[in-house]
């Protein structure tokens, strides 16, 4: 009964966690299209380059806080208080930096206007602390759809005054004013729906525990996001902002659907693996079966957005973004094993071992870095290349843990990915001809889907798949139970 409990809530916790990105992509995706009529591209680059130094700011604010009070087995009031004002106080300092950093970026940029954007802009850090620790008690009480609510109405405002700001005459102010008003609905919205509340109580036992552990997962959570930004920051310094909109475009996509599924995976798995962090049976059990279902649903996906991405590339954006294609067909190909990497490191963070998160990215990161420079040496799609490369070799990276903290081995990990992955790549073998067919993109974009949709089910059908039948299972339960 406690199995299905835990099944029961994973699925409800996903079902909710996935709607939440998937209408907060939509909703962004239909808005910065508007805005991308009213403003210019000027206004949407001054944005782009103060976000580079909110992104990294906010994984100080947010990143080992919030997993600590997740991870902890039971986490009191007492506990939530204590990181609630230790995040604020940080968040506040962090701002005070960025505040009188402002100028000297602005001058490294060599642009003055920099400086107000990036003052004000920064202003979301603490509302962004104060939102971590909602979301903490939301994922430990597995309450995804408190989230994908206050999500949902952010969105949708935010947006709307953003929109109306810009129809206005207001510029980049728009931009600003959109990002930062969206974590203030956010907040607002959550605060009316959870029960917990800031209280005036701390201590200095429960902040040295939990920052003992919290502290590892942000110095990883900071290298990952470092690199990350450092690529863009590179690609736009030894090339055009034409190759880097090509890269970014291209990248939007597979990221668009590999991040919706992997961080939905991530904030519900961690906290039921949480409950469970000295149960190693358990553990396995879960990870494994996250990994079968997970790697089912993405590797068709992913492999077939990469072989469809020239119709999919002019339907929705038209032929002259067909320069990113390339980009969108290696980077999916590197979102194939995301899932993968991101389930491993869930047990890795569930059974309390932050060090070594901290470890394994002290080892990734060299390698990210020698490639990056590598390839920027030859042009931008070898980035993106090499990116595929490091995240197949960051994959085999993370998994090694797991065979000493849950006795799952490579070999065992190999056997539960591979039908999924023979089946994926066989559909887009039967697929690839109909690209080369001088047909309407429409019509040719329609035929990929229906051919690759029918091969994959039918073959998972014959060969008698698990996690065909078990997802087909969980599916007809919950809709015989809402029906």
């Amino acid at each position: 009964m406690p199995e299905n409990n835990d099944r029961n809530n994973f699925f409800s916790g996903f079902f909710w966690k996935f709607n939440e990105q998937i209408t907060a992509q939509i909703v962004s995706f239909i808005v910065s299209i508007i805005l991308a009529r009213l403003l210019t591209p000027k206004d949407y680059g001054i944005v782009s380059l103060v976000n580079v130094f909110i992104v990294i700011s906010e994984v100080f604010v947010t990143s080992g806080f919030s997993t600590s009070l997740i991870q902890k087995r039971t986490a009191s009031r007492l506990d939530f208080s204590t990181i609630f004002y230790c995040s604020l106080l940080f968040s506040i300092l962090v701002y005070v930096v960025i505040y009188c950093m402002a100028p000297t970026i602005a001058d490294f940029y060599n642009n003055n206007q920099l400086v107000s954007v990036l003052r004000i802009f920064a202003l979301r850090l603490p509302i962004s602390a104060f939102n971590s620790i909602q979301m903490a008690y939301v994922s430990r009480e597995l309450a995804f759809r408190k989230i994908f609510v206050s999500t949902s109405i952010a969105t949708l405002l935010s947006g709307v005054l953003g929109i109306v700001m810009a129809y206005m005459g207001f510029g980049v102010w728009a931009l600003v004013i959109q990002y930062i008003s969206s974590s203030v609905f956010q907040m607002i919205v959550l605060f009316l729906e959870i029960p917990w509340k800031p209280r005036l109580e701390f201590s200095w036992n429960s902040a040295k525990s939990l920052m003992g552990y919290g502290w590892k997962i942000l110095v990883a959570s900071l290298l990952g996001t470092f690199f990350n930004e450092f690529r863009s920051l590179i690609i736009g310094k030894f090339y055009n902002a034409q190759s880097l909109a090509y890269y970014n475009r291209g990248s939007r996509f597979p990221e668009l659907i590999g991040n919706n599924i992997d961080t939905t995976v991530s904030s519900v798995l961690f906290p039921v693996m949480s409950k469970y962090s000295n149960d190693m049976e358990r553990l396995k059990a879960m990870v494994r079966r996250s990994i079968k279902t997970t790697t089912y649903i993405i590797m068709p996906i992913m492999l077939g957005l990469a072989v469809a991405a020239k119709p999919i590339t002019v339907i929705l954006l038209t032929d002259k973004w067909l320069p990113s294609v390339p980009f969108m067909q290696c980077l999916c190909i590197s979102g194939v094993f995301g899932s993968i990497s991101n389930a491993n490191m869930q047990v890795v963070k569930a059974s309390g071992r932050s060090d070594v998160i901290l470890k394994l990215e002290l080892i990734k990161k060299p390698i990210y870095f020698v490639l990056l420079l590598l390839a920027i040496r030859l042009d931008v799609l070898a980035v993106a290349v090499t990116m595929a490369i490091y995240n197949i070799i960051g994959t085999l990276i993370n998994m090694a843990p797991n065979k000493r903290v849950i006795n799952y081995s490579y070999k065992e990990q190999f056997r539960d990915v591979l039908p999924a992955m023979m089946l994926s790549i066989v559909m887009a073998i039967v697929v690839y001809p109909i690209s080369l067919v001088d047909i309407p993109y429409f019509v040719m974009l329609l035929l990929e889907i229906g051919v690759g949709a029918t091969v994959y089910i039918g073959l998972s059908f014959i060969f008698k798949l698990e996690s065909y039948w078990y997802l087909l299972k969980h599916i007809k339960s919950r809709f015989g139970r809402e029906n």
